[in-house]
């Protein structure tokens, strides 16, 4: 089962994210990002969620800017205005995107690695989508 496989899960690390890229139905290319979960009940203790590499509150916002996420108090939050999201439903719990939900995509851990297996993306390759050299993100929680 190599075909999606993103990562080991033991290079998902615990406090921030890993990067990676996908492909929709029409083969544009996304950023995706993995996050450690806490397992509930009786569940594996080795848990993975995915999402979309960007905030519910300006979308053009990326989570994860490459070098990885900021975990806090076991919460993924967005650098750029203090969002914070629960890694398990995406939902956010605090911020001007309060309430709102991360686009999830659906993953599974198999014999120690994670694979993508959402029906509506493809595994492209890990790390940040190719840009040009301008860097147009900002870390300004300031909005016009």
């Amino acid at each position: 089962m190599d075909a999606g496989r993103i990562t080991a899960l033991a290079d998902v690390p615990a406090d921030s994210t890993v990067l990676f890229r996908v492909a929709d139905g029409t083969g544009d290319e996304q950023e995706a990002i993995l996050v450690r979960t806490e397992a509930e009940g009786d569940g594996p203790a080795d848990e993975v969620a995915c999402w979309l590499n960007y905030c519910q509150h300006l979308t053009h916002i990326k989570l994860d800017k490459g070098s990885g996420a900021p975990i806090r108090d076991g919460e993924l939050v967005c650098a750029n205005h203090g969002a914070y999201f629960e890694p398990d439903s995406g939902r956010c719990t605090f911020g001007p995107c309060e309430g709102a939900y991360l686009t999830d995509l659906e993953v599974t851990v198999a014999d120690g690695d994670v694979y993508l297996t959402d029906d509506d993306y493809e595994f492209v390759g890990p790390g940040p989508l190719e840009t040009d050299d301008l860097d147009r993100t900002s870390t300004s929680n300031v909005e016009f």
